[in-house]
């Protein structure tokens, strides 16, 4: 039952309600895929029995006329910053490998109670910290795309939830969760030719999953399209008194909702955006996206971000200083790594296991979060920063007075090769330059497929809307769906 595999969740969720296959046969033909593609290391556990279990409760309830849930026989992809209970829970770090939560995410426990079953955990940059998902303590994972010049170089699936990107693109699993902090759902999901929604700040309960940074943390879908993209944010969202950045507010029946009609609707277009020495591929996307929308109704109107181009600098800031406070917690103490010296003191302990633990990258943020915390730095840096954050939030509110969304590129270029910008911060932190307006100011933004560039690898339109507007960015997105019919795969090499 190979062809299984082809499908998206809601062709699974509607197949297996009529009957037309088992929730069994789902998994058993997931759970095949996710064992012949260890070459692509998307996953760090894999639990073939966790998803077969949920499939048999689904098969079970059909049989008895029972609700199947919103994702009835539906597995998926679980990045490894949840926690699952009973089930090995990492951040991809060192610092937790072994750790074994006894509790459930709020997330991943919506999803559980909608039927949907898990096939593994999925990889990331250590601590969802990264661009390239090369930061991980459990090694690289690769995209299923290579560039159709022949060159066999292999490729950054984005970050930080390449795993779940790689994972829904190479066919090992319908849908992912992901996280975004700063791009980590929609850059991924440009990379690798899906779709990836990050909701508006405190759509998602953020309870469960290992924090990086927790004023722009956000969990969200990844899936093969618009429509699968609704369904998991439906079953993913909602209040919960355990976070109390969570929003109390009903969840939207987004699926219901789609419409790609954009006739009424005005789409904002960034002067900002249009940055010197624009990839070209990428501008002609844009651009083509802009004629799509047009095309769709929409009236297309240029405005004005003026502080755009202090976002990055501003981002990175905000969030390492997040992540210095909430990665203190890992102190060999109460739970995760230990690594205890002979003769060792405290503060010896401390600094041995912290040393041990944390990756390159980790101990860069947190590095530059501390200094930025440190007194007589406070002021200058950090202060500044949330200044500007509302300055940013400030910009965006200003312009949906008049447009109803934003259009924009997602990522500045497609894939690059595994280690091309590792050496260089700087150039890695650039990557998320169209990503980060939208994180600081908690916005709805979603990726979608818009074409391929000339080496034959996936471009990413970004859809931004107003707060609580999913339903504004899921139609947009639809809209260009429709009309990119985007149908490319990565061929199998793996």
């Amino acid at each position: 039952m190979s062809e299984l595999t082809e499908l998206g969740v809601a062709a699974i969720r509607d197949g297996v309600s009529t009957g037309t296959f088992s929730a069994v046969e789902v998994a058993e033909a997931f759970n095949a895929n996710v064992a012949a593609a260890a070459t692509l290391n998307a996953f760090i556990v894999t639990t073939p029995d966790k998803a077969l279990d949920a499939a048999r409760a689904v098969d079970a309830n059909r049989a008895a006329g029972k609700p199947l849930g919103k994702l009835g026989g539906v597995p998926i992809g679980m990045k490894d910053l949840f926690a699952t209970a009973g089930v090995q829970t990492t951040a991809a770090s060192h610092m937790l490998e072994g750790f074994i939560p006894p509790y459930e995410s709020t997330v991943s426990g919506k999803l559980w109670a909608e039927g949907a079953g898990m096939l593994g955990k999925l990889n990331l940059d250590q601590f969802a910290m990264g661009s390239s998902n090369e930061t991980s303590y459990f090694g690289n994972v690769i995209s299923p795309w290579r560039r159709s010049d022949g060159g066999n170089a292999a490729l950054a699936p984005g970050g930080s939830s390449g795993g779940s990107s790689t994972a829904v693109s190479a066919r090992l699993c319908p849908a992912a969760t992901g996280t975004d902090t700063g791009g980590s759902i929609r850059q991924p999901a440009a990379f690798t030719g899906i779709s990836g929604i990050k909701p508006t700040y405190g759509r998602c309960s953020r309870w469960g999953i290992v924090a990086f940074a927790s004023s722009l943390d956000q969990a969200g879908p990844m899936a093969r399209d618009v429509t699968d993209c609704a369904i998991m944010l439906e079953a993913m969202s909602g209040f919960d008194p355990k976070d109390s950045t969570s929003l109390d507010l009903p969840v939207p029946a987004w699926e219901a909702g789609l419409n790609p009609d954009m006739r009424g609707k005005k789409v904002g277009v960034p002067v900002e955006y249009r940055m010197d020495g624009m990839d070209a591929d990428v501008a002609a996307s844009w651009e083509q996206g802009i004629a799509w929308l047009r095309d769709a109704g929409a009236t297309i109107v240029e405005i004005s971000l003026p502080h755009t181009k202090y976002a990055l600098p501003a981002y990175y800031i905000i969030a390492p200083a997040e992540a210095s406070s909430n990665l203190a917690r890992y102190d060999g103490v109460r739970y995760g790594l230990r690594d205890l010296p002979d003769n060792a003191g405290l503060q010896d302990m401390y600094a041995a296991t912290r040393a041990a633990g944390f990756g390159a990258e980790v101990k860069r943020r947190i590095l530059i979060g501390t200094y930025v915390l440190s007194a007589g730095f406070y002021d200058a840096y950090y202060t500044q920063a949330q200044k500007v954050r509302t300055l940013i939030s400030r910009d965006f509110a200003r312009a949906f007075e008049t447009v109803d969304v934003i259009l924009a590129p997602t990522a500045p270029t497609a894939a690059f090769a595994l280690g091309e910008k590792s050496a260089d911060p700087l150039a890695m932190y650039l990557n998320d330059v169209f990503a980060v307006p939208a994180s600081l100011a908690g916005l709805p933004a979603m990726s979608v497929p818009a074409g391929l560039n000339r080496e034959g690898l996936p471009l990413g339109l970004q859809v931004i809307g107003r707060p609580f507007d999913e339903q504004g960015v899921l139609n947009a997105g639809l809209a260009i769906e429709r009309r990119a019919g985007f149908t490319a795969r990565p061929e199998k090499w793996w």
